[in-house]
């Protein structure tokens, strides 16, 4: 029996198989015929939206909640340098370390004139944003300790005016959630995994495979690195050093990037093998993955669904080029997943290259063609990634795209939902809620778009990136995948309100 004829009857549930009943879905649910998920980058919600007119943003933050502690524990009597520069290299204007030197503890505006004057069109540095490293930032939910264990010191505590952003006019229209947390722990390559399956994904045997010198050394709590006898005691002093720093939890679970085993991958094939497949002997290819996801879900019950990707079709001709297109392998979480793997049938159907600057997933927009259930995920030079493109470029992009969707003939049925990622390392002041091991990290912007939206409001409810897995599951009466029940469970055990599935930011009465 085929995993999918499996779940016709079953579904997952904590490790074990349970019968599935099926049900309708919600009175009104049915009145979105085209859901739309568009993903960008690494920025938390205070980074761009913190002065957004009634949101829970940094005119509710007190100096106390602001302030940043040291590895010891003791408030820092100033913010860390920016290690390396603000901008990094090759990027003008630089803002060099010493000029980043001597801030307040306290957050800051980046693109203050009478500071940095860095606009939200300049390229900034990246920051680490890794699974372990997010959780000692986040320190039991007190967010103080970001500028303690970050690579980029005092940077982590900057944000914007983001008031100028063609996004904040968006947000002013329809929903913006405020209250919206990126599923898991760390970088995209775990976030884009935890869209697809509500899952980390697994590298079997990693103490005896080419990864093993990449199993981190975590430790008895399972969420702190273990610090190196050379790692400066303080903040102020340099960038923290570990034991282990790596892509593999103990117990053989990815959270840090891997690469994709199917091309487009940023590991090449085997000389003279199949020419399909990413080099399984380098030590970041992550093996196939065989969790259901909910692209299976939505298969099984007949539910037309793609992946688009920027620049999918140019990467797979060799045209892929940085700055321009940049595409980013990690970010295609389909491409982790046997069920997709080259040469099959659901690939063809399923994984579709959304063009150059966004143009084929456009082209179906605007000629009514978008499936059920589509998601998008921006080239790299429009998704707003530090490090490598800068905001503006981003937001622009998903403004444009907004628009596309707005004149699309399949507008009148449809729903979009545009988020982030994760934070990109960016400090955030709310405190995640409690759940299971893997998240949900820190709070990231979301916008909820439809003619059923709460138009010209703020939603406070409670949501993660799972809440796109649930409002696509009660829509279309799938299973609940394994990943939701756990979250689900975890939030309950912790005394934790429950994720809500995107409905509260909607009236579908009407």
């Amino acid at each position: 029996m085929t995993r999918l004829k499996l779940l016709t009857s079953f579904c997952l549930a904590g490790s074990a198989l349970v019968p599935f009943t099926a049900h309708a879905a919600p009175p009104g649910y049915d009145k979105i015929d085209t859901l739309v998920v568009i993903y960008a980058e690494n920025r938390s919600f205070d980074n761009l939206y913190g002065g957004f007119p009634g949101a829970n943003g940094l005119a509710n933050v007190s100096a106390d909640q602001a302030r940043q502690l040291d590895r010891d524990g003791k408030p820092l009597s100033e913010l860390p340098p920016a290690w390396g520069g603000l901008t990094g290299k090759g990027v003008t204007p630089v803002v060099t370390e010493a000029q980043s030197a001597h801030l307040a503890n306290a957050s800051f505006a980046i693109d203050d004139a009478s500071g940095f004057n860095e606009k939200t069109s300049v390229v900034t540095r990246d920051l680490w944003h890794r699974f372990y490293q997010e959780q000692m930032q986040i320190d039991g939910g007190k967010n103080d300790k970001f500028a303690a264990w970050a690579d980029s010191g005092g940077l982590v505590m900057g944000h914007y005016d983001g008031s100028g952003l063609p996004m904040w006019a968006v947000a002013k229209k329809y929903v913006l959630a405020d209250n919206f947390f990126q599923g898991a722990f760390g970088g995209s390559f775990l976030n884009h995994i935890m869209l697809a399956c509500a899952c980390a994904p697994v590298y079997p045997h990693a103490d005896t495979s080419p990864v093993k010198g990449q199993i981190a050394v975590v430790e008895a709590d399972g969420k702190t690195l273990k610090v190196a006898d050379n790692s400066p005691a303080s903040a102020l002093g340099g960038v923290p050093k570990f034991v282990n720093d790596g892509a593999i939890t103990p117990d053989f679970y990815a959270v840090n990037t891997m690469q994709p085993p199917y091309q487009p991958s940023a590991n090449k094939p085997v000389e003279g093998g199949d020419k399909a497949l990413a080099d399984p002997a380098q030590p970041t290819t992550l093996p196939p993955q065989h969790d259901i996801t909910i692209g299976d879900l939505l298969s099984l019950k007949g539910v037309d669904w793609a992946w688009y990707a920027g620049a999918w079709q140019a990467t797979l001709d060799g045209k892929n080029a940085t700055p321009v297109p940049n595409f980013q392998f990690h970010h295609q979480p389909f491409n982790y997943f046997a069920a997709y793997a080259p040469g099959t049938a659901a690939r063809t159907e399923h994984l579709r290259d959304g063009g150059l600057d966004g143009t084929e997933f456009i082209k179906a927009i605007d000629d009514g063609k978008l499936p059920s259930v589509s998601f998008y995920k921006p080239q790299g030079n429009l998704n707003e990634h530090g490090g490598y493109t800068d905001v503006t470029s981003g937001d622009q992009h998903l403004a444009d795209l907004v628009s596309h969707l707005e004149k699309s003939p399949q507008w009148s049925h449809m729903l979009v939902v545009v988020t982030y990622d994760e934070n990109g390392g960016f400090w955030d002041h709310v405190a995640p809620p409690r759940a299971d091991r893997w998240g949900p990290g820190n709070r990231v912007p979301a916008f909820i778009i439809s003619p059923y939206a709460k138009m010209g409001t703020v939603d406070h409810t409670q949501y993660d990136t799972t809440s796109i897995l649930r409002f696509i599951t009660a829509r279309y009466d799938l299973p609940v995948l394994s990943g939701i029940v756990a979250r689900d469970k975890a939030l309950a055990g912790n005394g934790e309100p429950p994720m809500g599935d995107l409905s509260a930011a909607l009236d579908l009465s009407r």
